[in-house]
Formats: C-alpha cells, sequence, structure tokens
C-alpha cells in the first residue's frame, strides 16, 4: 500500500456542532470501519517506530486506546494506558489540565514506568495538546522520557502540536484539517 494513492482523510467525518456548536468534530469511526484504511494507518505507524528507540506505547483514553492496543501488539512493546480520573483501579498519578471544552484529569498506574523508560504516546488527534500535555508531564514525573507524540490528525491551529513541540515532545501525524474544513 501507498499512503499517497489512499485518502484517508475522506474516511474522517466531520461532525458539525459536536460537543458543541460552532466545533466539528472529527471522527475516525469510518476510517476504523475500513480493514484497507485502518492497516494502512496501523502500517504507517509501524513503519515509523519500527526500529525506532523507545520501550513503551502510551495510548489515551479513549480512541487513542484503539491506535496504541494495535501498535503495542505489532511493535511487541508494553501498552501503558492514560485514563480519565477515576477508571484505574490501582494507586495512580494524576494530572490536570485545559481542554477545549474545560478542565479535567488524567490518571496512570503510578507502577507503569521507570527511570530509563522512553513513550510513544498516541492519541486520534492534537488539538489544544492537553491530554497529551498531561501524559507527558505524568511521564516525567516517572522518571520515564517521552520519544514522540504521535496522532493520525492535528489541527494545527489549535496550537496543540506548538506547545509539545515547545515542551520538547517531538510531534508527528498523519494528516491535518483546518478548523473551517468540512
Amino acid at each position: 500500500m501507498v499512503f499517497d494513492s489512499f485518502d484517508i482523510k475522506s474516511l474522517i467525518r466531520p461532525v458539525i456542532d459536536f460537543p458543541k456548536p460552532g466545533v466539528i468534530f472529527r471522527d475516525i469511526t469510518p476510517l476504523f470501519q475500513s480493514p484497507t484504511a485502518l492497516r494502512l494507518v496501523m502500517d504507517s505507524f509501524a513503519h515509523r517506530y519500527v526500529e525506532a528507540d523507545f520501550t513503551h506505547i502510551g495510548a489515551m483514553d479513549a480512541r487513542g486506546f484503539l491506535i496504541g492496543s494495535i501498535l503495542a501488539y505489532q511493535l511487541n512493546k508494553p501498552l501503558v494506558l492514560f485514563r480519565k480520573q477515576g477508571k484505574l483501579p490501582a494507586d495512580v498519578l494524576a494530572e490536570g489540565y485545559q481542554t477545549e471544552y474545560g478542565e479535567a484529569f488524567l490518571e496512570v498506574h503510578a507502577d507503569s514506568l521507570c527511570e530509563g523508560d522512553a513513550v510513544v504516546m498516541f492519541d486520534d488527534l492534537i488539538a489544544t495538546g492537553g491530554t497529551l500535555i498531561a501524559a507527558g508531564n505524568l511521564i516525567r514525573r516517572m522518571g520515564a522520557r517521552v520519544h514522540e507524540a504521535a496522532a493520525i490528525i492535528d489541527l494545527p491551529e489549535l496550537g496543540g502540536s506548538q506547545r509539545l513541540e515547545d515542551m520538547g515532545i517531538p510531534t508527528f501525524c498523519l494528516t491535518q484539517f483546518a478548523l473551517t474544513d468540512k
């Protein structure tokens, strides 16, 4: 498969005024319903990271779990789940962050990582970067480092990728949308 010959953007559904008026939500469900597109996306990420120097896959709640679990399997790496507050059963570390919709908290099991570990973080999209920034802070609090933050979609006008880069976290996205793209 050649990435340039397949337009994944056509399989990302815009949902107007969700979750609030004025927002265009980028729904990756149709992309996951296409076996060809799903394989293309996962193979693109796998090829990028197959020889990279990292130890763990970090997956953001909830759509990042879809990407992260497939890649952890493909690349034979441990999977670390970053969950919304109150979802993890053991001792956790928590980090507050701002989303485009308000304040939230991200948690991770406190024993997920240790000094010397390196993580590639996955989510479906980078908007304001709040979730990935919180995860990056949690990773660093455990003594590990972030290798890169990756997503299918970047919304560069919201500044998340730039905020991550400013923190010293490189980013990689397969495609991007302007806020007004439909």
